[in-house]
């Protein structure tokens, strides 16, 4: 039986109906629950035997999920040895130069070498620069149409949905909440760029985490009546460059990035 590694691998197995059939709420959950052996793949009456035949084993699980998101990135830095860096480097219209990509992330420039070594400026974690090595590797270089569109409309969207807004939008408001000075901060340090009130918010900023991946932060706040509120918007032709797996890690990289600035100033009120 092949081993499973981490709750996505498991996800991708599943119809994705969320029909509830396994006791789970979502099939998201029913992976997660898989994946720390509170369940077995067999649960799921709807899988194919041939499935439950390759992967019905219990699951191991050595590394915590941080760990299992560094070996991931690892795994694509292999890739990038048969990589022709400089033909990406056309393909992403990023610069190529003594044998090194180099792109914007964030406004700053981001270097990658052909064996996956990085040279950059800025700190980046795992989340981060697992879906930057997969645009790297993968991304088609299509042009931002300037459309926006929340996570729910994307491919596959509503499956994942309330998970990205578990990890994702909620822990971002979260942030915004506690440190008003979190938007000046993406203006400031990290390239962003403000719109006018996007779907009536209070504070709407493009950010550039890939260069032609941008992501629409929008921001209302709380008022007498109604509690604050944050959501995520991505543009329509987002998917061509990076897939949806990375673009929720995307979002998750750089909320962990946000949650360490407000660790070394603390909230504010």
């Amino acid at each position: 039986m092949q081993r499973i590694n981490n709750p996505m691998e498991i996800y991708r197995l599943l119809n994705r109906s969320n029909c509830q059939d396994c006791h789970e709420k979502t099939c998201m959950a029913f992976a997660v629950a898989v994946f720390k052996n509170q369940k077995e793949l067999r649960d799921c009456p709807h899988l194919d035997p041939e499935v439950l035949k390759t992967y019905g084993g219990k699951t191991e699980k050595p590394n915590t999920i941080d760990e299992d998101m560094a070996a991931a990135v690892t795994g694509l830095k292999q890739k990038l040895t048969d990589l022709d860096l400089g033909q990406a480097a056309q393909r992403l219209g990023a610069e190529f130069s003594e044998g090194r990509l180099t792109l914007k992330v964030f406004g700053k420039d981001f270097g990658i070498g052909p064996h996956g070594d990085f040279f950059t400026e800025i700190h980046v974690n795992p989340w981060l620069t697992y879906p930057l090595l997969q645009y790297t590797l993968t991304g088609q270089g299509r042009k931002p149409s300037g459309n926006w569109q929340n996570f729910r409309e994307l491919k596959d969207g509503p499956t994942r949905l309330a998970h990205f807004q578990q990890r994702c939008e909620k822990p971002l408001k979260q942030i915004a909440d506690a440190y008003p000075e979190l938007f000046q901060d993406m203006l400031d340090l990290f390239d962003g760029k403000r719109l006018d009130h996007h779907s009536g918010s209070d504070v709407s900023i493009v950010l550039h985490p890939l260069p032609l991946v941008p992501v629409l932060i929008c921001y209302w706040h709380p008022d007498e009546e109604l509690e604050s509120a944050l959501h995520i918007f991505f543009d329509a032709a987002a998917e061509e460059n990076l897939d949806i797996d990375s673009l929720h890690t995307l979002c998750e990289g750089f909320v962990r990035m946000f949650a360490r600035i407000v660790q070394r100033h603390g909230p504010r009120c």
